[in-house]
């Protein structure tokens, strides 16, 4: 028999899904069976799947000991370095400047130097963050940017902030401003631009159109001009994403004629080769917290914006600035 003791990171959970990351190794319809047969119990009485676990439960789990066997004395995150570029840091978040060629989670590469794992090192190193003592939560990313673009990204530090970050993500009651530089320099100095998106899925690409179709989306992009270098007729744009489409910036400014600089999807290529610029110049430069509705815990956030002083892109063509 083993126990678990609910602690505030595993609180509030179903028991379903708490058993799901306490216990990976346990098949879901086996889950489901020992729950039925009285073989998980919460604080020694029946539970069902959806039961809502407290800080404080103790759940108990007559199951077989193979179901815990073979994890890593090592957490995977130990290698990858623990350096991160900190924009903010409070007991519940960390909102960290990403560099341009470091990917958020674990790609196809199989890399362990993800942005996720250097937090958790360093969260690790802190003593805030130890793997050993948590049942199913570890420090997790609530909004991702491409291995090919720079910016903010935010992670919770504690489930409660996680809950309440993804659902603010997802009511988008946040807002995130975007640096990039164009080639050429658009007419109208600020501008809303709407068009209809489709996705590609076969060659990661996507499709823009003046018409609506079954198939496709509307996209709405607001762009205002900051800076022009007209010897290199390149301008300097922050861009304000309406509609939360993929590769919505590139593509539209793209669509447009104004494709961003070192766009190999959309871009010039003739022109990224002149500049020797291998990726895009596009950051999420610029996070403000726009709170609607209750915040909980994070309610001190509301209201406040936080920035990347230092952009790659903007120094480089813009030194003026």
């Amino acid at each position: 028999m083993r126990e678990f003791k609910i602690n505030k990171n595993d609180a509030e959970q179903r028991v379903d899904k708490f058993l799901t990351k306490a216990v990976p190794k346990l098949p879901k319809n086996l889950l489901y069976k020992y729950i039925r047969l009285k073989r998980i119990k919460v604080n020694g009485k029946r539970c069902e799947i959806s039961t809502r676990l407290n800080a404080g439960d103790v759940m108990q789990l007559y199951i077989n000991d193979e179901f815990f066997e073979g994890g890593s004395d090592k957490p995977a995150f130990l290698s990858a370095p623990a350096s991160l570029n900190i924009v903010y840091e409070d007991e519940n978040i960390i909102l960290c400047d990403k560099k341009c060629g470091l990917v958020v989670h674990e790609d196809e590469s199989g890399s362990p130097d993800t942005l996720i794992n250097r937090i958790q090192h360093y969260l690790y190193d802190k003593g805030e963050y130890d793997p050993a003592e948590e049942n199913s939560f570890a420090p997790a990313l609530c909004n991702r940017i491409d291995r090919n673009t720079g910016g903010i990204v935010i992670c919770a530090k504690n489930a409660e902030s996680l809950r309440i970050l993804n659902q603010k993500v997802k009511d988008r009651e946040m807002k995130k401003l975007y640096l990039c530089v164009t080639v050429g320099i658009p007419l109208k100095k600020s501008a809303e631009l709407k068009a209809f998106h489709e996705r590609n899925e076969q060659t990661k690409t996507v499709k823009i159109t003046d018409r609506k179709t079954p198939y496709n989306k509307t996209m709405i992009t607001r762009y205002k001009v900051i800076a022009e270098n007209k010897s290199e007729n390149l301008a300097l744009l922050e861009a304000d994403l309406i509609t939360g489409r993929t590769h919505q910036i590139r593509a539209h400014l793209a669509y447009e004629g104004f494709p961003l600089l070192g766009d190999g999807k959309y871009g010039i290529n003739k022109v990224n080769r002149a500049y020797n610029i291998k990726t895009q110049a596009l950051y999420s430069y610029k996070l403000t917290f726009d709170f609607s509705t209750d915040a909980g815990i994070l309610s001190y956030l509301n209201g406040r914006s936080f920035s990347v002083e230092n952009v790659w892109f903007a120094e480089k063509f813009f030194p003026n600035l």
